[in-house]
């Protein structure tokens, strides 16, 4: 029974750790040039950029999952847009992730390149470096060591929001591990597969803290 747990467990994590890989991977990017548009002087774009940001912080992941996955299949004739079976509720987690994640990172972004002081920005223009110069050279950089603990958090927290997308019914670790409760694999009624989940989190977790705690380490020669 146990190995049968553990080996269900394993595939759920997989499942989990590929939706995180391919959530932050597309949210990083995502989020920096979501920030450009939230500081852009041409207004509409700004307004525009804003108001979508608004929108996605301001409405539960998992209400954007279901709609997502959901109402296209509602509206088109033809049905569901998104390939059958899991490879279609993978799809479908990874885009309502990406855009979700890319606006909270988007303002940690901004916060981040807004905090470095304008008078670095005038110096890099007196000794005559290019606007991208200074971007790469003297904002990015500080940017990133002040955005790292508010990062860390997001993504620790992407860790467990992962759990959200078996509302749709991907299989994913939780999804495993409440199969044997409800009569999965030739068990039924074993709650503490579930609870053992939880280990799989820590672990996970735990990982990724000290990663960051290097990585801040690493970034202390900004103090």
């Amino acid at each position: 029974m146990f190995l049968t747990v553990i080996g269900a467990l394993n595939e759920g994590f997989l499942q989990t750790l590929k939706l995180f890989a391919v959530t932050l991977v597309g949210a990083i990017p995502l989020g920096l040039i979501i920030s450009f548009g939230s500081m852009s002087r041409f207004a509409p774009l700004r307004y525009v950029t804003k108001t979508v940001v608004w929108i996605i912080r301001g409405t539960p992941l998992m209400l954007q999952l279901i709609i997502l996955f959901f109402v296209p299949g509602m509206i088109r004739s033809a049905g569901s847009p998104w390939p059958s079976g899991e490879s279609g509720r993978f799809m479908a987690a990874c885009i309502a992730f990406i855009i979700n994640y890319a606006c909270y990172f988007s303002e940690i972004y901004r916060g981040g390149i807004q905090g470095v002081p304008v008078g670095q920005q005038e110096a890099g223009l007196v000794l005559g470096m290019t606007k991208t110069q200074i971007f790469f050279k003297v904002t990015l950089l500080q940017m990133v060591k002040r955005i790292i603990p508010p990062m860390s958090n997001e993504i620790i927290t992407l860790v467990k929001d992962t759990s959200i997308a078996r509302i749709i019914s991907f299989q994913e670790l939780i999804w495993a591990g409440y199969a044997f409760l409800k009569g999965s694999h030739g068990y039924s009624g074993l709650l503490w597969p579930l609870f053992f989940t939880g280990v799989y989190y820590l672990l996970f977790v735990g990982i990724l803290t000290l990663l960051f705690g290097y990585i801040e380490r690493r970034l202390s020669y900004f103090r």
